[in-house]
């Protein structure tokens, strides 16, 4: 018997159905795309040896509520529940003053950010990464030893707060590596055209990254059986241009 697996998919919709219109809507990716050009990033991922760098893209905001038993970003506050967790940061712009606990600043690209290395194995660190695609949050990534791991993240694919999608994996971060999960809407081939699909929203997917490479894939399932879940999907692999020839030959 064939063994699916499946990860942990809720939805909650609080605010009203937005209405369609002939305007194009703005997506997550082209929001943080923004965020990225108008130069809001604390700075890029700093890789340490040894460790693991995990992190999220593809909403309008996404953040890493739970790592294993460990709380990390606070679904109300949007912030690092432990303040412990938030690495040193100094702003070399601002004379040596620590912003380490300065509420929705945005980070200074002349950040010195403290990078010591991991004292242990359970222990997490968060950086602040890059500004959010919503006003006044911040994007952040965990740094972790490598181990098998639960990783719980919040996407926010509409402009609304109130609008939260949670996605849970099970992973064996064995490398020490930069993960990303990526989240984003896959395209129908079926779209009749008719206002159903046109209303109906495309099923949203999260690939995990490791490096530049997609290990893992994840679609939100909206058959009957299985509606409310993600479900892993084959990854398949383009064959090289030589590999076609002989094929076709």
């Amino acid at each position: 018997m064939n063994k699916k697996r499946y990860a942990l998919w809720t939805s909650t919709v609080v605010a009203a159905s937005l209405l369609l219109s002939g305007c194009q809507l703005l997506t997550g990716y082209q929001k943080i795309d923004e965020a990225e050009n108008a130069k809001a990033w604390a700075g890029k991922i700093q890789p340490i040896a040894g460790e693991v760098n995990i992190a999220c893209i593809g909403t309008y905001h996404c953040e890493i509520a739970r790592i294993d038993k460990t709380r990390v970003i606070g679904a109300d506050t949007h912030e690092p529940i432990n303040p412990a967790m938030l690495v040193a940061m100094q702003d070399m712009s601002a004379k040596g003053k620590s912003h380490t606990s300065n509420k929705h600043a945005q980070i200074s690209m002349h950040a010195n950010i403290d990078m010591t290395p991991l004292a242990h194995k359970n222990e997490i660190k968060i950086v602040p990464l890059s500004a959010s695609g919503m006003p006044d949050l911040t994007n952040y990534y965990a740094r972790v030893k490598p181990a098998k791991r639960e990783v719980q993240v919040n996407f926010y694919p509409e402009n609304n707060l109130g609008y939260v999608e949670r996605f849970t994996l099970i992973h064996d971060f064995i490398d020490a590596d930069t993960y990303q999960l990526r989240a984003y809407q896959k395209k129908s081939n079926d779209n009749s055209g008719s206002l159903l699909d046109t209303a109906s929203p495309q099923p949203l997917c999260v690939d995990l990254y490791q490096g530049n490479t997609v290990q893992r894939r994840f679609c939100k399932e909206l058959s009957a059986e299985h509606q409310g879940e993600f479900v892993e999907t084959r990854i398949v692999k383009a064959l090289p241009a030589s590999s076609k020839v002989k094929a076709k030959a």
